[in-house]
């Protein structure tokens, strides 16, 4: 039981750590930007950032860290949501103190991020 949340818990740290570092990015180039994008789009170009993040978590961690078909296809679901959630919590916060808030700090552009990633880890690891 032990290790199954160690790696529910490793997974989710990973994506957290992807999404927080894009958050970082985003933020410093959106300033130049003002004006907000189709969302359709923007759906797009989170899920392409999410699967290139998925591409190059494999690339540092090459095993998945979650062990077994059925606990990986839990986590498939799982993880993003958690991470969804995570993103939604730090967007509240982000308002609450005044800051801008990026699409990637919404539910459902973050689940969407975490779902590639997810996605494509769920593919191409071992």
């Amino acid at each position: 039981m032990f290790e199954f949340i160690f790696q529910i818990l490793g997974e989710i740290l990973v994506q957290a750590i992807a999404e927080a570092l894009v958050e970082l990015g985003l933020h410093s180039l959106a300033e130049p930007f003002r004006k907000p994008p189709n969302p359709w789009l923007a759906a797009v170009g989170y899920a392409i950032f999410g699967a290139t993040a998925g591409g190059i978590s494999i690339w540092l961690f090459p095993s998945n860290f979650v062990v077994g078909e059925v606990l990986r296809l839990v986590n498939l679901v799982v993880t993003p949501v958690a991470i969804g959630l995570l993103m939604c919590l730090m967007g509240a916060w982000r308002t609450r103190r005044g800051n801008s808030v990026l699409r990637i700090d919404r539910f459902s552009y973050a689940f969407l991020f975490a779902f590639a990633l997810a996605l494509v880890r769920f593919w191409f690891t071992k």
